[in-house]
């Protein structure tokens, strides 16, 4: 069976979810249909005119550059501009474009610690940890019944939409405990009498819920509940830290070491001839990492007393407030704390999508040279 558009993205979701990019950044799925054939993708850093020469001469069906192609609302689509007119090409080429950008920085193994496996042994954490909430359990759900309704209760809550979790359905918690309340005049209590105060063997039952549901399950709640008046609490619920995902790396050296050393390991990884650095006798032991442009991150670094912060780029007077400040600063050039990922990339998306070849693209190279 050939692959699809949606195999690959299905598999870019496996190694670097979505939900992990950040908000301001326009990542997956930005030209082609999901149920387009794939046989042959390639990988590249940036969408350039050259790239997609090469993708269009090598019958490729998919571009997954690193960078998309485009991070704001585009309103025309014509040969004046170079990002449309690549855009125009490649959808009469019939070649889709996806993008994992930031999601492939946060995820756990992925382009970060690559560039933080560079700087030596020692314990790493995300600068900036992500959260998720996924959309089956934003709220929580709480009612109190008795005994010999919670079975029933938890089978319609469920049946509208309640108590998902991952790949589980009728997720529940339930305690026993006692309720007390007085209906007055008006009421007719199923348990008890009214106008006498009444304490009832209860179950607490607990359940998440989406919150496009909550109105639907409150009222099925209601419909089904014995009591006349139920007890019903909402909660909303935050977003749970993820494990060794999200922005940026920290990276506390088993042994502290000069930035000059450390500089030579970049150098290596990276497989470049030299880095920006400054003081390069400085021992250092807490580092902060962030590929690409890392601007956004100094001042989360150095609050978290990181002591060297290498990024590919910076602007001059943030990498001056940095220095002034006693923190060190290693710039290895924006693309060049990216590119070598892409290796590792094209060898994770091989074993995941059979029968489609992934290839890199030889077009793709930086636009800077050392002269």
């Amino acid at each position: 069976m050939s692959a699809v558009v949606n195999d690959f993205e299905k598999a870019m979701e496996a190694i670097a979810s979505l939900a992990c990019a950040e908000r301001w950044d326009n990542v997956g799925l930005l030209v082609g249909s999901r149920a387009a054939a794939v046989t042959r993708a390639l990988l590249t850093i940036d969408l350039t005119s050259k790239v997609l020469d090469e993708a269009i001469s090598e019958g490729v069906d998919l571009i997954c550059t690193y960078h998309p192609v485009m991070f704001k609302p585009i309103q025309r689509l014509t040969d004046l501009d170079a990002k449309s007119e690549i855009l125009l090409r490649a959808i009469r080429a019939g070649i889709a474009i996806y993008s994992p950008h930031t999601a492939l920085d946060s995820a756990a193994g992925g382009l970060t610690d690559w560039l933080a496996d560079a700087v030596g042994q020692g314990y790493r954490r995300p600068l900036v940890v992500a959260e998720s909430l996924p959309a089956s359990q934003e709220l929580k759900v709480v009612t109190f019944a008795p005994v010999d309704a919670i079975d029933r209760l938890r089978d319609v809550m469920s049946s509208a939409g309640a108590g998902r979790i991952g790949a589980y359905d009728h997720c529940s918690f339930s305690a026993a405990g006692t309720g007390t309340f007085r209906g007055d005049a008006t009421t007719s209590p199923a348990v008890g009498a009214k106008e006498r105060f009444e304490r009832v063997e209860e179950q607490r039952l607990e359940m998440v819920c989406p919150a496009s549901a909550l109105h639907v399950l409150i009222s099925t709640l209601r419909q089904f509940h014995p009591y006349e008046e139920p007890a019903v609490d909402v909660y909303p619920l935050r977003a749970k830290p993820l494990f060794n995902v999200g922005g940026g790396r920290k990276v506390v050296l088993d042994q502290p070491t000069t930035v000059a050393e450390i500089a030579e390991r970049i150098k290596a990884h990276l497989k470049i001839a030299a880095v920006k650095s400054t003081d390069p006798t400085q021992v250092v032991r807490q580092v902060g990492v962030v590929p690409g442009s890392g601007g956004d991150f100094v001042e989360t670094a150095m609050s978290q007393e990181c002591e060297l912060f290498i990024t590919g780029e910076l602007t001059y007077h943030t990498a001056l407030s940095a220095w002034t400040r006693g923190c060190a600063v290693m710039l290895t050039g924006h693309a060049n704390s990216e590119r070598g990922f892409l290796p590792i990339l094209a060898k994770r998306l091989s074993e995941r999508l059979e029968g489609v070849e992934i290839v890199l693209s030889s077009a793709d190279r930086t636009f800077f040279e050392i002269i």
